[in-house]
Parts: C-alpha cells; sequence; structure tokens
C-alpha cells in the first residue's frame, strides 16, 4: 500500500549502511542542513524494510552491499509497494553491472561515497524536485554503456517513442509528432516495455536517462 506524501517541506530520510560509523557521517552532514532528517536507520535490507513499511519517508539513502537479504531485492519491494518514496543509491560500487541492477530494481538515483556533504544535500533535494538524480560520474557510465545497448535492442523509431514519452508527451501528443496514428504509437510502447523488460514510465525515463536519451 502506498503511502501519502508527506506535507512538511522537512525532507524525511532513511538510512541504510552496514557501518555504524558511515551513517553517523552520513546523519551528522545532513543534520547540518535545516530542510533534511534522518529519522530512522538500518543495518541491512530486512531492517530498511520495517523502517520503511513504519516511518513512511521521502526518501531512502542506502548502500547496495549489506548482509543478509539482497538489497537489490529490497530497493525492488519498496518502488513496488510504495512508489512515492525515492530510492537514493550511497555506495561504493560503480560497475555498470551494479548500477544497472539497482536502477532496474527502482533506485531512482544513485552517488558515490565520496560525494560531499553539501553535494549529498543538493543530490537529495535534486531527487525530491525532478524524481531522479545520478552523479555526473555515474550518467556518464550508463551513458557509455548503455547507449549502444539501447541501439540494438530497439529500432529507431521506438527510440524516439521512447524519448517522448520520457519527456511526458502522451501517446496522441506522440502520434501527433511523428504522423503516426495512436494505435502504432501504443504498439510501439508495449513492445518497447517488453524488449526492456520495464513495466511503468517511470522505469522507461530512468532508462531514456540512463541511455543519454534525454538530459536528467
Amino acid at each position: 500500500m502506498e503511502h501519502p506524501p508527506h506535507a512538511s517541506s522537512v525532507i524525511r530520510v532513511v538510512l541504510a549502511d552496514a557501518h555504524d560509523l558511515l551513517r553517523l557521517g552520513v546523519k551528522a552532514a545532513l543534520s547540518a542542513a535545516s530542510d533534511l532528517q534522518v529519522i530512522g536507520e538500518a543495518r541491512n535490507g530486512a531492517e530498511l524494510l520495517t523502517l520503511v513499511d513504519s516511518l513512511a519517508p521521502d526518501i531512502v539513502i542506502t548502500e547496495i552491499d549489506m548482509p543478509g537479504m539482497d538489497v537489490v531485492a529490497a530497493i525492488e519491494q519498496i518502488h513496488r509497494c510504495y512508489p512515492a518514496i525515492l530510492v537514493l543509491v550511497l555506495s561504493k560500487h560503480d560497475s555498470f553491472d551494479v548500477i544497472k541492477r539497482a536502477t532496474a530494481a527502482g533506485a531512482d538515483g544513485y552517488v558515490m561515497k565520496d560525494i560531499g556533504s553539501f553535494e549529498l544535500g543538493q543530490a537529495l533535494r535534486s531527487l525530491l524536485a525532478n524524481g531522479t538524480h545520478f552523479s555526473h560520474a555515474i550518467s556518464q557510465r550508463l551513458r557509455l554503456a548503455s547507449k549502444a545497448a539501447a541501439n540494438d535492442e530497439l529500432t529507431d523509431r521506438q527510440l524516439e517513442v521512447l524519448r517522448l514519452i520520457a519527456l511526458g508527451k502522451a501517446s496522441k501528443e506522440i502520434a501527433l509528432k511523428l504522423g503516426i496514428s495512436y494505435r502504432t504509437v501504443e504498439v510501439h510502447r508495449s513492445r518497447i516495455m517488453d524488449r526492456l523488460q520495464v513495466r511503468d514510465i517511470a522505469g522507461l525515463t530512468r532508462y531514456a536517462v540512463r541511455s543519454g536519451l534525454i538530459t536528467p
């Protein structure tokens, strides 16, 4: 069941990382900002899910590598059960495979642990405002690795339809712009989702950002 959106101007954060010292540092950095508040801390994926269910944060910050429950599975469950809650991965891992797994599961953003405290605060605000946030380095890595894959998986027309969907265009608008029928747009949409194994507009948007089709 989806939690209702939080009305406060303070961004409420649940922080998940296996290392106490790391959590302490991140919490201290965020607490210095008046609009950011860490309301809960988890040491593993199972604790994270419990806190999300009980506290209904605006944003989850989580590492990928934690003991016990697969964190990617936890991200997927949060995305499925509470789509209004945004997930920002704060990780030491920058491999394409890890980033791709996290975003495919529903992570809305990804930054590295070498980020500064000011940049982390800005990342959270950007994530809440735009629905997605990837650091420049992560965006570059995803763009380079995904662009060729996108071209292999989708036709030129499907790539154009995907780009317009990610820009928020409705099917009727896309049909008018491309000079094709509404039905054709819907067929393209269905085939794009099938090929990419994505089931919602948010997932298509994340793919478009990763592939360099649109700028986040």
